[in-house]
């Protein structure tokens, strides 16, 4: 991920080299798509973008107080 940009995705943490918000690579592991699927679909991801994905969202939750 390269963090926030105000000039991609309204300043949305994207993937690095790419348009595509974090947000948008959680919710389609969220919806049930294997990594297989998600890399097929979007050939300029490799596994590692899914799981610093998923390791930002827990990080995020980490220090998340309700």
């Amino acid at each position: 991920m390269n963090g926030y940009n105000p000039e991609v995705l309204v300043g949305k943490p994207v993937v690095k080299g790419t348009r595509l918000a974090v947000e948008f690579v959680l919710e389609l592991v969220a919806s049930g798509m294997t990594e297989q699927q998600i890399l097929d679909n979007y050939p300029r991801l490799v596994r590692e973008d899914i799981l610093a994905c998923v390791a930002y969202a827990a990080e995020f939750v980490r220090s998340e107080r309700v």
